[in-house]
Parts: structure tokens; sequence; C-alpha cells
């Protein structure tokens, strides 16, 4: 069960699921997409809120004549999934730099989602509390926010894959009712790797192929959950604006590599996502953190789910070399590797970005980047001739 609501120009609108009335209630030009909130109701599986029910946001950006198809879109329905800090509307949708704008402008009914704990989803009562945070990261907000530093009250990974999947599927199956489909693609970033990627080794049927941007694979991640769960540890982290500048210029090395007006653009977006986060200290954006486990070396060689994987040249946060392995050992004969130049973790949001796009989008319409099926493609070197 789910509600919607569609945001134009700035206003916000309560409506109902009948999608055939967008462009006459919003007068939305065919070139513009739309922006539709919609809420997925779960009962949580996360150890923080285990049983409780927990609202899942999805943002859509579909063009109001795709979406007064509202069927026969097989093909053409793509959810993208977050990693393991950002949102998923900062990470895929911020002005200036949106993938899913992108993608909606070329005819697809794009949407993203936000796991418990994240962005506009339901937040578990423990991530307000910043005693749950280390105690290293508490040291930043005394005495404004805390006096000292002090005990977690709950000292566990707020959430765990497992829970994420339980999210995710929520979400696939609402959107596959909604669009009348039976697959959807999954794009992903980071620790969305293992999020769509586990899901789709456990539904392939739902699933009708992967785009994967720096996905966090390890060939050694164990196949079944840890013995002790919830697992201890901290509940959350936070990322401030310093840490969020410093982690990304780390990795920037080219000139003109990321643009001051997308950076901005993306930070006050983060900070959106998170009014909570945004009155501690100067403003940070939290995440619970994640227990993990699956989609190791044995589960992906069985996976027959086509494959577009993007290893970003300067990425410092997953290892390019940690993507070919992925490439290496993934069981689908259907798989494409990118090796994008001059782009960090944060491709998709930086000068390179439109490569990326244009890639996205011949995948979805043909399984090829270049023409190429199978096989590793490079994008933005120049050309040695």
């Amino acid at each position: 069960m789910g509600r919607t609501t569609f945001r134009h120009a700035g206003a916000t609108l309560a409506a109902s699921l009948l999608v055939t009335t967008l462009g006459a209630e919003l007068g939305t030009a065919q070139g513009t997409p739309l922006s539709v909130d919609h809420y997925v109701r779960v009962v949580s599986k996360a150890p923080s809120m285990e049983g409780q029910l927990a609202q899942i946001y999805v943002r859509e950006r579909v063009l109001a004549g795709t979406a007064l198809r509202s069927r026969g879109l097989e093909g053409r329905v793509v959810v993208f999934v977050h990693g393991a800090g950002t949102p998923a509307e900062v990470s895929f949708d911020p002005p200036g730099a949106s993938w899913m704008a992108f993608l909606a402008e070329a005819g697809y009914d794009v949407f993203s989602v936000d796991m418990t704990g994240y962005g506009r989803s339901t937040r578990p009562p423990a991530m307000n509390d910043p005693c749950n945070l280390s105690e290293a990261q508490q040291a930043e907000f005394v005495p404004t926010l805390i006096p000292a530093p002090c005990p977690a009250t709950f000292a566990f990974a707020a959430t765990t894959i497992e829970s994420d999947w339980h999210d995710l599927d929520a979400v696939v199956e609402y959107v596959r009712a909604l669009r009348g489909v039976d697959r959807v693609h999954l794009a992903a970033w980071s620790l969305g790797g293992p999020r769509a990627g586990g899901y789709s080794a456990r539904f392939p049927d739902k699933v009708a192929s992967l785009i994967l941007l720096s996905p966090a694979y390890g060939r050694g991640r164990s196949t079944g959950a840890p013995a002790r769960l919830p697992a201890p540890g901290t509940a959350m982290t936070k990322q401030s604006r310093a840490d969020f500048e410093a982690l990304w210029n780390r990795q920037a090395p080219c000139p003109g590599q990321w643009e001051p007006r997308v950076r901005e653009s993306v930070w006050t977006a983060m900070l959106e996502s998170d009014p909570v986060g945004a009155t501690w200290g100067t403003g940070v954006r939290r995440a619970p953190n994640v227990t993990t486990w699956g989609w190791g070396r044995v589960e992906v060689s069985r996976q027959q789910t086509p494959v577009l994987l993007v290893a970003p040249a300067t990425d410092g946060q997953v290892n390019p070399a940690r993507v070919r392995e992925l490439y290496e050992d993934i069981g689908s004969p259907k798989k494409v590797i990118i090796d994008l130049a001059c782009s960090s973790h944060n491709a998709m949001w930086e000068s390179n970005r439109e490569l990326l796009f244009e890639a996205s989008l011949e995948w979805l319409r043909s399984g090829t980047v270049g023409g190429v099926g199978t096989g590793e493609v490079k994008l933005g070197y120049e050309d040695p001739s």
C-alpha cells in the first residue's frame, strides 16, 4: 500500500494514484519531467525498529506523456538504489546533475528509493540520539548539542542488508503494480551494489538488468548472516560539509573534474533530505550503519541478469580493481564494464556525467555501450590518434 503526491513548480498537491489525470491537473510541458512523491508502507525488518511500520520514500521522475500511458511500459521502468550514506533523491536527482531526469526525458519512468533510515523514509528512533554516533563523531557536537560524549542507547547497527532487501522488494512490487510491468531495471551506486545485486540474485524474475556504479563488491563476503544479530557497534554515522568536501577532494585530481555549482546543489539537497541532521552543529547528513552479507563470489557466479558495471578511474572509495573482479566473477554472459576517465566515486555529479548518463541510456535501450554487448569500454579518454 502506498500514497502519492505530485510536485511541480514548487507546489505540492495531495493526489490519488489516478496518474491518468497528471497532464491535465499539472499542465506540465511534455519536455519537463514531473517529480512525484510516493510512500510505500512496510513492516520493518531493521533491528532498530523491527516489527514497526515504516514509510519508504520513493521519488518518481517521468514525463506527463509517459505517465499517461501508465501501462505498456515493460522495459522502460528504472529503480535507482543509493549507497551507504547519501539518500537516493540526492544521489540521482540533484538540481543540475540529475541522472533520473536525463532518463525520464528519454521516455523512461524513473524511480528512486530511500531505505529505512535514509532521507525522507522513516528513521529509527535511535538515529535521533547523538549518543548513538561513535565517540569520535560525538566529540564534534560537544558542547553545542551534547555536554560530553555519552553512552549509546542502541549499541548495534541500525539496519541490515536483509532489511534493505525487504524495503526494496516492497518498492519493486509497488512499482510493478503501479506500471503493470513484470520486471524493472535496477541502477545502483556503491553499497547499492549489494542491495540491488543481492536483490537481483534472490528475485531474478523481477529484474530486467542491472546498472552498477562503483559497486561495493567483496569476493570473500560471507554468504549467510552473522551468528549474532543485531550486530554490536554504532547505530549510525554522520557526514558534515567538511567531511563531504574532503572525501571528494581526495579523489578528484583532474582539472575541472567537479563544478562548484553542482557541489553546492548536492550539499543543499543533502541537508534538505535530513531536517533533523541539518540542526546538528553546522548541519550534517545522518545514515544508519548497515550489517552486510551475501552477494559474494558464490552468489554472483550464478547470476544471469545482464549487468553494466562502471568503474570510475579515480574512485578513492571503491577501488576500480574490485569492480573488475566483479566483472570477472559474474555469471551473466551479457556484461559490460566501463572505465570512466577522470571520475571519482561521485561520478554522477562530475564533469563526465553525461558520458555515464548516455551509456546507461544505450544500455537500457539495447543492452550495449558503444555497440559492445560484452567486454570493456573506455569513456572520456583522449583519442590517441
